[in-house]
């Protein structure tokens, strides 16, 4: 567990500013990686839904910027940062990152699936920025176009891969959390972000939804009939990945707990047993609800 001291929140500051001079508009985090300022707007009845119009601090990535004396006040405010948030979506660099998680316990594979779908759809993510994360995982920081944004993300793209985009942040390399530290991977300090390859940008924004679309209004039946066939096509080698990536859809979606029984179920039919069935698919429900 790191050590949370008064050089850990000088430094984070003397990070943030170094971001915010590249460009990055940047924000104070706890050691828990949430904003580190208490919203002004606490215990109001009814809840109001601010993104910073009444002008206080305490808004979260809302309060990203890229000014240094506003960075400094920031900070001031709050004395026990110990890391410092980027927003993505935000111009210069309109920020995509890439969350590559391990997760060993479910045999979920980020980077392979990432090299799985970059052969698929035939792109290569190309030299960029990389953070390696105190668990073990990386965050890849590419740029979007001005007219694309891109939403964000848990397990959509493939288990493991979560996506921020527009109105979602990445923990900054040199903040300090309560598992670690946030840092450069060798070789990408001098980087700047890649642009988002096109096959992947396009991955990374669905479509609109045309006439006949499965929605949440669907009848619970009609939308999980798809992952059920999903997961009952699975080999072996392939059957937690699977059963996990549609009970993350299933629960993104909102009907998730409907769907569960019938989900085992069809782990079951391709070799899974009922524990590992389920196990996969309460993972799958902490991640959909646990996450921005």
């Amino acid at each position: 567990m790191a050590t949370i001291d008064r050089q850990t929140a000088t430094l984070a500051l003397a990070h943030a500013l170094a971001a915010a001079g590249r460009g990055l508009p940047v924000f104070p985090l706890s050691a828990t990686k949430l904003p580190a300022l208490r919203s002004p707007h606490h215990g109001e009845q009814p809840p109001v839904h601010c993104r910073g119009e009444c002008g206080l601090p305490g808004h979260g990535v809302h309060d990203a910027t890229t000014d240094p004396a506003a960075v400094r006040a920031l900070f001031a405010a709050a004395p026990r940062a110990t890391g410092y948030g980027i927003a993505c979506g935000r111009a210069p660099h309109r920020l995509i990152g890439i969350d590559l998680d391990i997760d060993t316990a479910y045999g979920n594979d980020s980077v392979g699936a990432l090299q799985q779908l970059a052969l698929q759809h035939l792109f290569t993510i190309p030299p960029t920025v990389t953070v390696l994360t105190p668990s073990g995982g990386r965050h890849l920081w590419l740029t979007g176009p001005a007219d694309t944004p891109v939403p964000n993300s848990a397990g959509r793209l493939a288990p493991g891969i979560d996506v921020r985009g527009s109105g979602g942040y990445l923990v900054g390399p040199g903040s300090v959390t309560t598992h670690g530290r946030y840092r450069l991977a060798p070789g990408t300090a001098r980087l700047t972000p890649a642009p988002c390859p096109r096959a992947l940008l396009r991955l990374l924004t669905p479509p609109r939804r045309a006439p006949g679309t499965l929605t949440s209004e669907t009848p619970p039946g009609r939308r999980g009939e798809g992952l059920i066939h999903f997961v009952l096509a699975a080999h072996e080698g392939q059957r937690n990945t699977r059963l996990f990536w549609a009970a993350c859809r299933a629960y993104e979606h909102g009907f998730g707990d409907a769907l569960a029984d019938a989900l085992t179920a069809a782990a079951i039919r391709t070799g899974l047993t009922e524990q590992e069935a389920r196990a996969a698919i309460a993972s799958a429900e902490r991640l959909t609800r646990g996450r921005k």
